[in-house]
Formats: structure tokens, C-alpha cells, sequence
């Protein structure tokens, strides 16, 4: 792919990303879904708060209605969101602009098929090649030109549907949240308000530059703070478009992907409601997340790095649970992608059945040390092949035994091999990680 890569079309807003891209997209997608349906396409447009997404949304939907679509605008809303009445509305697509967690500057398109999945791979190809001149689509003309719809019935569908999945009361429990200045920011607040939670928002004040601040999921210090000096139940913070979710426990503990994994892993294995007992996590999960689910009969099914592989993963074989440290979970029965404000609740769910604190509940897991360095290696290609390095390799897994693990990687973007080492303790990480870099970097420089 040229422009889209595993979560999109991204980069610096005006620079990689320009208006002429969004537009080019609108065209390509509202004559493609017109074209293919044999009546005027359906397609609903989301944006998170960063200045650069109202010029983006300005190019796209002006690209659909020419080429002859209905341009459903939701404004303001969480990737998940779109996804969610891409499906409840019957739209041919949805279209999500944002960057996720990357600065301001930086902005993004992602394309949903109207499952609410991500675009297929197929059509991504086909509007490059709009992009770059390869084709051409007609204009629409007279009554066959599209029109707009305000469209914020779809936003507060959204949220009724978020309320709706809760079947608890929050009555009672002292809840931070940290919207990063982001999508979440007028969607998070009402929906544990409703549950009737005592709720202490942070970073929900976008102003178009603020979005990902030292704030949300990526900076969560300001969280872990908020909730110790308010004497909170649990915090949670979202990243820009609020798909991922880390949890802040009452101690100001940080509660990442793996340990949400955890926590509802076991409570819906427990209550049958964990399918084929599997989780789904990355090669990137902490060895304390896997250690601690065998320990409770929970198999792991493992994926490449990326939320699309644990996506794939969980369609194909119809697993309900899976995702990555980051925060990006997944409830396959519930949702079509990760939803930051749904594990949340979930979340939430568990500490009310429970009755135990989020500290608790993260108790059985031994988080094991971790530490990774990434070597520049223009030779990254020749790592499998590389006798020497696969040696080191197995040579600190001998060592680490059932101990640890190592685990070495490329980059999909950079120039990098990644190579990671989790032990017992940080020392033993640190020599395991030393004795391979210093071969890779002799034998792949």
C-alpha cells in the first residue's frame, strides 16, 4: 500500500495528508458504493476534535456528494462510534477522521465496509490508484448529485447503545475519567453519568491543538494523580478517537491492556461466557498475562502485533475476547473493534459483580520486567536468515528457561529490528536483550 497502512491513510496534516487526498477519497468512495449498489450510496463521516479534521471533513464529504453520495455527518464522535451506526444505520461505509493517539499535527482517514470492519484491502488499492490518476469517475449531475444530512440522531444512538450494554448501577462509585481532549470528551461523561457513577472528568476542554496533551491513554500520570488525589474508585483514559482504554486502579496502579484482558477474561470464562475459554492477545503481551491465564485454565490464541490481526483472528475462529497492551480490546459478541468507553464498562461490570477493588482483581497477575531496545539495521530483511543472530537468540532463551522470554522483530515502517526480553528480574532482561543486540549489531548493521 502507498497511502494506507494497518490503521489508515496518516500523517502531518497538510504535508503527507492534504485536503486533495480527503476529496479524492470522497470522490472514489461514493461513486465505488453508487456504482456497485445501482442507487445513490449511503455513507456516514466521523471526526475527532484536532483543527485539521473540520478541513478534512470539508474535502471529503464535498468528494461524495459529487460523485453522487449521501454524506451523513456524526461530527464529533469516537472511532468506535462510527463503526457502531455504520452498522445500526445500514450505510454502505463509514469514514473515521483522526489520528488517533498522535499529536494535533498529524491527522488520518479510516475506511469501515458497512460490517463496520476495516476497509477491504481490495478497495483501499482502488482509490489509490484514483489518487494517482491510474482511473477516473464521473461527476454526478442534476437531481443525482448527493446531499448532506446532520446527522446527530447517530451520535446519541451511539450513546443510548454504550448506556444500554450496562446492566448495572454506578450509584455510589467515584469514577475519574481522562478523555485526552478527544473524541470521548462529549460522549464518555453522559454515559456514566446516566449509570448514576460519581464522575471526575479531566482533559474533556478540546480547543483543536490539546487533543493527546500530556493527557489520555498515552500520558496517563495526570490520570494516576487525579484519581489518588480524589480519592477515587477506578480511572480511565482514552486515546484521541477513544478506541483504546487504559484503567488507573484505586491506587493509582496502572491498569493496561493486558491486565483488562485479565480481569474480564476470567470473570466471562467463569460465567461461560468466554468463547472456546481463549483470549487473544499480541506477541507483544506481557509473559505475567500468560502465565496467569493458563494458571486459570484460559487458553491463549497469540497474533502478530496490530489490532487487525487480533480482529482477524477473533472473526475467524469466533473468539470473544482479545487485544493488545496498549488498550486496544476487543469484545467479539458485543462490538466490531476495539471500543475504549465499551471496555470500560466492561471493566466496570466486573468490579461491581466481583465486589472487589480494581486492585484486587489485578492481583493474580505477576507483571514480569520488560525491556526493549530497537537497533537500527538497514539488513533488518536477512534476520530470519541470519545465522549468528538466531544463535544469541536461542542461546538467552536456553538461559532464561521457563524464567522468561525473548522475542526479536522487525519493523514493519523503520529501518528497526526490535528486540524485547521479559524475566523474572530486570537484570536478567537487560543481559538476555544486550547479548542479541550486540550480535545484531555486528551481523546487521
Amino acid at each position: 500500500m502507498k497511502y494506507f497502512g494497518t490503521d489508515g491513510f496518516r500523517g502531518e496534516a497538510g504535508v503527507v495528508l492534504t485536503v486533495e487526498h480527503a476529496y479524492k477519497i470522497g470522490r472514489y468512495v461514493g461513486w465505488y458504493y453508487g456504482a456497485r449498489q445501482g442507487r445513490k450510496a449511503r455513507i456516514v463521516v466521523g471526526k475527532d476534535t484536532r483543527r485539521s479534521s473540520y478541513m478534512f471533513e470539508s474535502g471529503i464529504v464535498s468528494g461524495l456528494v459529487a460523485s453522487g453520495a449521501d454524506a451523513y455527518m456524526l461530527h464529533v464522535i469516537p472511532t468506535p462510534g462510527v463503526a457502531y451506526e455504520t452498522v445500526d444505520g445500514r450505510f454502505d461505509c463509514g469514514i473515521m477522521i483522526s489520528a488517533s493517539h498522535n499529536p494535533y499535527t498529524d491527522n488520518g482517514i479510516k475506511l469501515m465496509n458497512g460490517e463496520g470492519h476495516k476497509m477491504d484491502e481490495e478497495v483501499l488499492e482502488l482509490i489509490e490508484d484514483y489518487i494517482d490518476g491510474k482511473i477516473e469517475v464521473p461527476y454526478a449531475t442534476g437531481d443525482a448529485i448527493g446531499c448532506t444530512v446532520d446527522y446527530m440522531q447517530g451520535r446519541n444512538r451511539y450513546i443510548a447503545y454504550l448506556i444500554s450494554s450496562a446492566n448495572f448501577s454506578l450509584q455510589g462509585v467515584k469514577v475519574g475519567l481522562d478523555c485526552a481532549n478527544g473524541s470521548a470528551s462529549s460522549v464518555a461523561k453522559p454515559v456514566f453519568d446516566a449509570l448514576g457513577a460519581d464522575v471526575r472528568v479531566i482533559s474533556n476542554a478540546p480547543d483543536g491543538f490539546n487533543i493527546n496533551v500530556d493527557c489520555g491513554s498515552t500520558h496517563i500520570e495526570r490520570l494516576r494523580r487525579h484519581v489518588v488525589e480524589q480519592g477515587l474508585d477506578v480511572g480511565f483514559a482514552y486515546d484521541g478517537d477513544a478506541d483504546r482504554c487504559i484503567a488507573v486502579d484505586e491506587r493509582g496502579n496502572v491498569v493496561d491492556g493486558d491486565l483488562i484482558m485479565y480481569v474480564c477474561g476470567t470473570y466471562l470464562n467463569k460465567h461461560g461466557r468466554l468463547s472456546a475459554a481463549t483470549v487473544v492477545p499480541t506477541v507483544m503481551s506481557n509473559l505475567g498475562l500468560f502465565k496467569a491465564l493458563e494458571e486459570a485454565n484460559i487458553t491463549c490464541e497469540t497474533t502478530a502485533v496490530g489490532d487487525k490481526y487480533v480482529s482477524a483472528c477473533m472473526r475467524e475462529h469466533g473468539y470473544s475476547l482479545g487485544g493488545e497492551q496498549s488498550g486496544h480490546i476487543i469484545f467479539g459478541d458485543i462490538e466490531k473493534t476495539g471500543d475504549g468507553i465499551m471496555t470500560s464498562l466492561r471493566v466496570m461490570e466486573v468490579y461491581r459483580a466481583e465486589r472487589e477493588t480494581l486492585s484486587q482483581l489485578c492481583a493474580p497477575v505477576k507483571i514480569y520486567p520488560q525491556v526493549l531496545v530497537n537497533v537500527r539495521s538497514e539488513r533488518k530483511a536477512e534476520l530470519d536468515t541470519c545465522e549468528p543472530v538466531q544463535e544469541a537468540i536461542r542461546a538467552a532463551e536456553v538461559k532464561l528457561g521457563e524464567r522468561g522470554r525473548v522475542l526479536v522483530r522487525t519493523s514493519g515502517t523503520e529501518p528497526l529490528v526490535r528486540v524485547m526480553s521479559e524475566a523474572e528480574t530486570q537484570a536478567e532482561a537487560q543481559e538476555a536483550v544486550d547479548s542479541i543486540v550486540a550480535v545484531v549489531k555486528r551481523e546487521l548493521p
